[in-house]
């Protein structure tokens, strides 16, 4: 949202951002409206529990405290509460058109019923992520709880279906969309993602490491594929002396310190949370590799950001990935430990394939993943939405 809102910004158009915490950075030129809410992930379930009832004080944040004590992810709920309010009660007239980044909250529906033209991204179906949860889950107890929470998928399907200007991110995830949530083809657009190839940019003076291989991952969810990177290390440690980075937190669970414990790799892993931007990029320039064992992705904008910089990519072929890796990189089955190691012990041993699949990535990035282009074929779906508003408006005006 940042990159899309600074690129929308620099083609003329006036960008707010309305966001609940933690707040996004914006940049010059980029206005943010804070949406305040409990927020109670950033306490413990005690600390939730015996919250000040003063704080109750809105049916928004009565909501989302009842949802998350009772199990249930309630946020998307109340901030579609929240952006109703602000937009259409409290003088948010001045905007043109309300572009909904997966919230698909009732309010977000409301708020096109308000009149406003409305465009949604959805990045892939959240089903998608909640049936693998299910799957992996250990326990009868844990499937139900993975149910429960997921729940508001329910709601996001309802709103889905109301709304005809949807932005997705790839060929992938629109087919997915299609028959996942039941949305007519001709309410889908595809609008890949940009990457800044300024600051994710190789830099020749800083050398490869010949021993680490690099995952990015927002957090350790079954859909991510760690446990099938770490059984792939722990063949690949047979032969060789090797590290993994992972740019993420795990689940706090135990099961994958766990794993890592059973398969003798626990001392050569090591875990990176809440990484700046700039070092980031120096994880990026300075892999061997970044591996990217995912069972599905709606784009993978880690494998974007890393191609972006010049480092050859072993990826799966789950979900929009092949879109986006192409022929810069080395493509293995999802779920296959044996078939990821077999593709990164052949990089390894193959410095000039790794060096040529890495420039080759950069000249694919820099080709069909910019924000400019984005960012005018996204205004670009803003018009249609306005035009079809202003063709209802003029219908339903009295002769």
């Amino acid at each position: 949202m940042r990159y899309l809102s600074n690129a929308l910004r620099d083609l003329g158009h006036e960008v707010d951002m309305l966001s609940g915490p933690p707040y996004p950075i914006v940049d010059d030129g980029v206005g943010l409206i804070k949406l305040p809410s409990l927020d109670l992930y950033r306490f413990g379930s005690w600390q939730r529990l015996f919250i000040d009832p003063r704080k109750l004080n809105t049916y928004a944040n009565f909501v989302e405290w009842g949802g998350i004590m009772t199990g249930y992810f309630s946020e998307p709920l109340a901030f579609g509460m929240r952006a109703y309010d602000y937009i259409v009660r409290k003088g948010g007239a001045k905007y043109d058109v309300i572009h909904d980044n997966q919230t698909l909250s009732y309010g977000i529906a409301d708020i096109m019923r308000a009149g406003y033209p409305l465009v949604e991204t959805i990045h892939h179906p959240v089903t998608i992520d909640r049936d693998l949860a299910i799957k992996s889950a250990k326990s009868f107890k844990d499937k139900l709880g993975y149910r429960r929470w997921f729940s508001f998928t329910g709601m996001q399907i309802k709103v889905a279906r109301q709304l005809p200007y949807i932005i997705t991110v790839s060929q992938m995830a629109r087919q997915h969309i299609h028959e996942v949530f039941g949305i007519p083809d001709a309410n889908l657009r595809v609008i890949y993602n940009g990457i800044d190839t300024q600051i994710f940019s190789p830099l020749e003076s800083v050398p490869r490491l010949d021993d680490t291989i690099l995952m990015v991952l927002s957090r350790d969810t079954a859909v991510k594929g760690l446990r099938f990177l770490l059984h792939a290390l722990a063949e690949l440690r047979k032969r060789r002396e090797l590290k993994l980075i992972v740019v993420g937190r795990t689940l706090g669970d135990g099961v994958t310190e766990k794993l890592m414990d059973r398969l003798g790799v626990t001392g050569c892993v090591s875990f990176y949370d809440q990484v700046e931007t700039a070092e980031l990029v120096r994880l990026y320039r300075t892999a061997t590799l970044l591996a990217v064992p995912s069972t599905y992705e709606g784009f993978g904008l880690p494998a974007a950001e890393a191609m972006s910089c010049g480092a050859p990519v072993v990826s799966t072929t789950a979900g929009a990935l092949p879109e986006v890796v192409g022929d810069a990189g080395l493509l293995v089955p999802p779920a296959d430990s044996a078939a990821l190691a077999a593709a990164i012990a052949q990089l390894l041993d193959d410095p000039a394939k790794r060096a040529g699949l890495g420039a080759l990535a950069r000249r694919r990035i820099l080709e069909k993943f910019n924000w400019k282009d984005a960012a005018q074929r996204t205004a670009d779906v803003y018009s249609e939405a306005i035009a079809q508003r202003q063709r209802k408006n003029v219908i339903a005006r009295p002769p």
